[in-house]
Formats: C-alpha cells, sequence, structure tokens
C-alpha cells in the first residue's frame, strides 16, 4: 500500500561539493560471494541521495563499508577528505548511521544509551542537546524507561536518536522506518527533513520506494553488487519514464485517423475510449497528449474525459530490474 505524504520539503538550492567519494569498491566474502563489485559513487554536501535495489543487491553492505563495520576487499573510501583506510578517525565522527537491526543494549534506559552514544564520539555531555533529540522524536517522555520495555516503533526512534547524538555531517539510514507505523514513519522524515535543511547529507536505503520519491535529490540503482545507475531524480523519470492517458470518447470509435494513427495510440475494448502510452526515453509524453487533444479536435473527434497517469519511480525501478524489484 502506498503512503501519501504531506510533507513540505525545505528548497534544496544547489548541492555543494562531494564529501563522500568512493572508487572501485568492491567486497568478496569468504565463499566467493561478491557483495559489491567495482563501485564508484560520489555524494554531494548536502543531498539526499536514495540508494534503491533488490534484497542481498549490496546496500547494506556498501553502507558497512563506510561506516567501518566492512573491511572492502578492493577500492577507495575518502569522506570529508580523508582516506577511511588510513585515516578513519577523523571521518567517522562526522558520520552517524542507523542500521536496519535493532542492535543496542535493551537493559539501558533510553536517555542513558543515547548519551553515551555522544560520548563514543570524543564529544563532551551536552544534555540540552541530547533533550533537543528525545523531544524531537517524541522520546522525551520515555527517557527514563529501559529500552526493552519500548514498542519495536520506539525503539527504532532511539536507534536514530543515538545516531544524532553526536550531530553528525553524513547520515546513514538503512532501512529506517521498516515495520513501523505510518505515524512514526512521518515523525521520522520530518526529522530527516529537517536535519537535511540544516545541511546534513543523508544517504537512505528504503523499501518504500515512495519515500525516495518524495525526499531525495538522487537516486541509486544497485543489483547483484554492481552500481547500474546514478542520476538526478527528476531527471531519471523524465528520462526513464513514460506517460499514459485514457481518453473517454463521446462515440465509439473503429479506426484511428492518420493524423492520430502515427502516435503510440490504440482503440480500446468497446471503441469508446484510447489509450496513450509513450515517452519513453523521450520525456514528450505531456507534449505527446497534448498533440493527441489537439489532433481529435481537429479530426471532429469528441472526446468527454482525459486521465493522465505520469510513471513513478516505482514503476521505473520495477522496469529496470525486473521481477527482482518485486522482492524488495
Amino acid at each position: 500500500m502506498r503512503l501519501a505524504f504531506t510533507i513540505q520539503l525545505q528548497h534544496r538550492g544547489t548541492m555543494g561539493e562531494p564529501i563522500l567519494e568512493i572508487a572501485g569498491l568492491t567486497k568478496v566474502y569468504p565463499g566467493g560471494l561478491r557483495a559489491l563489485d567495482d563501485v564508484d559513487l560520489s555524494v554531494r554536501r548536502g543531498e539526499i541521495f536514495a540508494l534503491l535495489g533488490p534484497n542481498g543487491a549490496g546496500k547494506t553492505t556498501l553502507i558497512g563499508a563506510v561506516c567501518g563495520l566492512v573491511r572492502p576487499t578492493a577500492g577507495t573510501i575518502r569522506a570529508f577528505g580523508h582516506d577511511l583506510a588510513t585515516d578513519w578517525r577523523k571521518a567517522r565522527r562526522r558520520i552517524g548511521l542507523v542500521p536496519q537491526e535493532l542492535s543496542t543494549d535493551m537493559f539501558e534506559p533510553v536517555h542513558r544509551a543515547v548519551s553515551y552514544s555522544r560520548g563514543l564520539f570524543g564529544l563532551p555531555p551536552d544534555a540540552g542537546r541530547i533533550e533537543e533529540v528525545l523531544r524531537s522524536l517524541s522520546l522525551w517522555d520515555k527517557r527514563d524507561e529501559r529500552i526493552m520495555a519500548l514498542s519495536g516503533g520506539m525503539k527504532r526512534r532511539v536507534l536514530i536518536a543515538k545516531a544524532l547524538a553526536h550531530d553528525p555531517d553524513l547520515l546513514f539510514l538503512d532501512e529506517p522506518t521498516a515495520g513501523v507505523d505510518v505515524e512514526l514513519r512521518k515523525s521520522m522524515w520530518h526529522q530527516i527533513d529537517a536535519m537535511r535543511a540544516r545541511g546534513v547529507t543523508v544517504i537512505l536505503t528504503t523499501h518504500y520506494i515512495e519515500e525516495a520519491e518524495e525526499m531525495a535529490d538522487r537516486v541509486g540503482v544497485i543489483d547483484r553488487g554492481r552500481l547500474l545507475m546514478v542520476d538526478e531524480k527528476d531527471a531519471m523519470m523524465a528520462r526513464l519514464g513514460r506517460t499514459e492517458a485514457h481518453i473517454t470518447l463521446a462515440q465509439p470509435l473503429t479506426e484511428l485517423p492518420p493524423s492520430i494513427a502515427r502516435l503510440p495510440v490504440e482503440i480500446e475494448e468497446g471503441g469508446l475510449g484510447l489509450c496513450y502510452r509513450g515517452g519513453d526515453g523521450t520525456g514528450r509524453g505531456k507534449a505527446e497528449v497534448a498533440e493527441l487533444t489537439k489532433a481529435l479536435i481537429a479530426a471532429g473527434i469528441d472526446f468527454t474525459g482525459i486521465d493522465t497517469r505520469e510513471s513513478s519511480l516505482e514503476d521505473i525501478f520495477v522496469s529496470l530490474l525486473g521481477e527482482e524489484a518485486r522482492a524488495i
């Protein structure tokens, strides 16, 4: 089921210089599984970058390599100008991670767990900042409760609070809204949008592609460890998307006039409708629908309604990866 978003995004403006540069990144596990295969990627300061791919595509492995949880087989990773193989401490303190798994100390009270995460990065205690983070995630009233006593959604919020405690400049979100309710998802994305407005760079993976469509500046598609495509989201949708229009006719039609037959149009069953499917790879779908309506008027063919639909990012994703994409 698709989630209808009402988030008003901040003006994105011009993205900054690259803060994460990955070149030739490869990870081969014992037994021969190639989780990452010669991945090149550059992420700019202040953008939201969505990494999409089916289960097992390499998304979590890539995040783990940048965050120091996975040792690459080959390739280089530079963050904030530091080579993570030789100077990882300076870069790591500016990186936050919200993992998929709820791997945190279940016996700790919320406030102490989040404060401890801040200290792990060498930052002094800041009660005011911790309170701000907890309040922003509706955790302040739960601050003295043990994590084990919280609901699954609240535990997920704690993971985000821990990742935000040291004010990272680059934040990884690995399926941050998986398994949480709609209201919590909305709350989390409002929080992410607020961070993005402050200049935090966000890299996310998500099962909910409509979230990526709503939030992301750029999108990367990864499959079997290889990065298949990286592009501005709007450019990708214009280049790979298609337009579909259904036109209801006032009178049945049995044959298309030549002026209309030159367009990708078919007569629907019963002759009382036309179906246009076009714009694939050209971005000309809307213009051709306009041409079609003019041609109908010029040919004296009356119509009573037009229903037009543009491809979603999910449509494009499925067309790229086929049935594999439906498994995410």
